[in-house]
């Protein structure tokens, strides 16, 4: 017996798009909500209307696979309810809430699909919220989409392939990229060689970032500790440790950030079940091959369920829209349905690889002072989540966010969480997962204190 579809995707990213190619591919017209303006995610973020830099220049290697798929949604928003500029701020009992142009509203859902993406992971360090320090996706959407640079001398800092993709995107368009400055080192990219020879071409793409620019001149160091940024008005140098000595470099400018950690606040708010991924140093939502999330109705897919990167992401939501319609009752390929599978599973190999070349910074808690901000809207330091612990005893993030308002501000714990905990369990003398994650909670970002409620006569 076929069910009844009233399939709703959340993002309109490399997951999401194919998601809903693939159910209008079945005959199925879903709604997709994105918070975006425009289809295409982080990764292939379309530039405002009337935009004239050429997707080469703005994508390099990736502006086939963006332009095939920003064709792919526009080749099917007459079968879908697109709904751009559209947040969904909380989730319940059926129903998502959603925010569009002041506007709240509810829409009802059977099946969803949420592809809600990835932001930047932060680790801070003294200097970070000073004007001029911007994460490395803040530095790239300012590049992608208003088509500037952050500063005329640009540090970029961190570990990870954003930190290479981002400062040669920023190179290749003409920006002054002082030097890369590389938490991990060269000996952890050497032993992660024969994981990540599993996918050569996405190797051989890294290789090439990093060659290009040495070969135009930007410095790359590597194994090194970030010590502080400083400045008046504006950051005016990043300092930065070797094995050998402490170094300055004057800049106007710093992108930083530690890789990518999945948006799954919506996933909790779902309900879904959690586990800690020991790769990723986090708690993510659980799902099986297909995208079958704990929840029965609910399915995962992309960079916010574990991050695998856009091609990734792109068989993912396919994946998730061919499980969502069997479990529906209609008939699909099996033999692509295993393809897909085999995909994800040899990424996720790579991913093994990805991760030990660009180890997460495990002593960066040690190391943090006490003074350092930790909680930007908060106000709250190091040192103060460290005396909660003390005075206290709290050693679950939930209690130490009770007890010190970390994570309670307009970022909801995106910035601040991974940092607050490795400050918990390193005061704790434990590790990550022992302290638990922050509970998502509604609304999952601000809501203005001007948005109404629709009435019926409006959404007529």
């Amino acid at each position: 017996m076929t069910a009844a579809l009233q399939a709703v995707i959340v993002g309109a990213g490399p997951a999401g798009v194919r998601a809903a190619q693939t159910l209008v591919a079945h005959g199925v017209r879903p709604v997709v909500v994105d918070e975006a303006p425009r289809w295409g995610g982080q990764i292939y973020r379309q530039p405002p209307a009337g935009f004239t830099r050429p997707k080469r220049t703005l994508y390099g290697f990736e502006a086939g696979r963006a332009e095939a798929l920003h064709s792919a949604m526009a080749g099917i928003l007459d079968r879908v309810d697109y709904r751009p500029d559209t947040l969904v701020w909380s989730a319940e009992g059926g129903r998502l809430d959603l925010l569009c142009q002041g506007q709240m509203s509810t829409l009802p859902y059977r099946q969803l699909i949420v592809a809600t993406g990835a932001t930047d992971r932060v680790l801070p360090f003294p200097g970070w919220t000073l004007p001029g320090v911007y994460t490395l996706g803040a530095a790239q959407v300012a590049l992608k989409y208003q088509g500037c640079a952050i500063g005329a001398r640009v540090v970029f800092a961190g570990t990870g392939p954003l930190l290479y993709l981002v400062a040669y995107q920023y190179a290749k368009a003409g920006a002054q990229v002082v030097a890369v400055l590389d938490t991990a080192s060269f000996k952890d990219k050497a032993a992660a060689v024969p994981a990540m020879l599993r996918q050569p071409a996405l190797f051989a793409k890294g290789l090439y970032y990093l060659g290009w620019l040495r070969a135009h001149g930007v410095a790359v160091h590597q194994g090194v500790r970030l010590l502080r940024a400083t400045g008046g008005a504006q950051v005016a140098a990043m300092h930065w440790r070797d094995e050998h000595a402490e170094h300055a470099l004057a800049c106007d400018a710093v992108g930083f950030g530690y890789a990518l950690r999945p948006e799954t606040q919506l996933a909790d708010l779902l309900g879904c079940r959690f586990a800690y991924d020991g790769l990723q140093r986090a708690a993510l939502p659980e799902r099986d091959g297909a995208g079958r999330s704990s929840v029965p109705g609910v399915y995962l897919a992309g960079d916010g369920a574990g991050i695998m990167g856009a091609d990734a992401a792109e068989w993912a939501g396919e994946r998730a829209a061919l499980a969502l319609l069997a479990d529906a009752g209609k008939p699909v390929a099996a033999a692509r349905a295993a393809e897909l599978e085999a995909r994800l599973a040899r990424t996720a190999a790579f991913r093994v690889g990805l991760e030990r070349a660009f180890p997460f910074p495990q002593d960066w808690a040690v190391s943090a002072p006490d003074e350092l901000l930790v909680c930007r809207c908060e106000n709250i330091t190091a040192g103060e989540l460290r005396q909660c612990v003390s005075d206290t005893g709290a050693r679950e993030m939930n209690r130490l966010k009770a007890q010190t308002r970390v994570g309670m501000g307009r970022c909801q714990g995106r910035t601040c969480g991974v940092a607050a905990a490795e400050i918990l369990a390193q005061a704790c003398a434990t590790s990550p997962d022992a302290v638990g994650r922050l509970r998502g909670q509604a609304p999952i970002k601000p809501l203005p204190f001007a948005a109404k409620v629709q009435t019926q006569e409006e959404a007529a």
